[in-house]
């Protein structure tokens, strides 16, 4: 069995990464395929099985090859049927069968997971979480996402909607509209796209000089705000701050309510890098119980884009291994 290969997917709205690995969790081969959205994602578990076997081919080996395939879709999963509840940005409306359709597709097992959550057992596995059975992971780009590992295991909740960070709610009044629908999310302050709105406010509403003013607001990014911020810009200092001073907040309260070994931070805002993860820390450190403040350490995610396919496979293994 440790011969053979494991297969990672992490299906995204633009593209979906697929990998073999090794039993160890080393990847063995990764490549990438569009994910086609048409006729309401209809064609999107058959292009995924028929690239598998494309790259197989390629390869020289078989299916005999592969042991099972881990799935992380962007969205909440019924792990235990395999069932992703309505991913719209993939066309799929309603409640969709992963697991079964992948199998039919190409034979192997499959077990099927959020992809927030696949990216943090990733972490644990091969990543910043260093093996830690106590963790929670972050991921901060055009969004916010999470997962939450205890003993080992993925928390799932009643419904599959545990680990939803983004949607704490960290200004209870007056706060911006957040996707979901509800107002004050963390995603709204602590997103590429939240960072950027905050930057837009400050430099309508205040008059501190900034390089920021020389750009077209239209076409400002998070990499802006940071790189400005990196050489001394003063407001572009200030959005950032606020930004760490919500998630610092966000993630004291997780540390107090699971105490977790790591919370690893990761997605794109990430790369950002200390800085970032600096200021973060200041403010859990004002806002975390003494015991999490001292147990609980704050690290930057290491496993970047493959991260997902790397906890996907963590997921056939754990299958394989039931």
């Amino acid at each position: 069995m440790v011969d053979k290969w494991l297969v990672g997917v992490d299906l995204g709205g633009t593209t979906t990464k697929i990998a073999f690995l090794n039993w160890y969790g080393e990847i063995v081969h990764k490549w990438e395929i569009p994910t086609d959205v048409s006729d309401k994602g209809k064609h999107i578990i058959v292009h995924i099985a028929k690239s598998i076997d494309t790259m197989l081919a390629q390869l020289g080996h078989s299916k005999e090859m592969l042991l099972g395939i881990g799935l992380g879709a962007p969205g909440p999963v019924d792990v235990s049927r395999g069932i992703i509840f309505g991913a719209v940005n993939l066309g799929w409306e309603n409640e969709y069968p992963l697991k079964d359709m992948l199998e039919l597709e190409t034979g192997l097992p499959v077990i099927a997971e959020n992809d927030a959550n696949c990216a943090a057992l990733g972490e644990m596995w091969k990543g910043a979480g260093d093996g830690a059975k106590e963790l929670v992971c972050v991921t901060l780009g055009t969004g916010v996402g999470g997962g939450i590992i205890s003993n080992g295991h993925i928390v799932h909740g009643v419904n599959g909607a545990a680990g939803e960070i983004g949607h704490i709610t960290v200004i209870p009044q007056g706060g911006a509209l957040c996707n979901c629908g509800k107002t004050g999310c963390l995603e709204t302050v602590a997103s590429a796209t939240g960072l950027v709105r905050m930057t837009k406010e400050l430099l309508a509403k205040e008059d501190t000089p900034s390089s920021l003013r020389q750009k077209s607001l239209d076409k400002l990014t998070a990499k802006d705000v940071f790189d400005a911020a990196k050489v001394g810009d003063e407001l572009a200092e200030k959005a950032v701050d606020q930004l760490a001073f919500y998630l610092g907040l966000a993630l004291a309260n997780l540390g107090n309510s699971l105490n977790p070994e790591y919370i690893v931070i990761g997605g794109g805002v990430s790369k950002a890098g200390n800085m970032l993860l600096e200021a973060i820390k200041s403010y859990f450190d004002q806002f975390a119980f003494p015991t999490v403040r001292t147990s609980t350490k704050l690290a930057l995610a290491t496993l970047g884009n493959d991260a997902g396919v790397i906890g996907a496979a963590w997921l056939a293994k754990h299958l394989l291994q039931r």
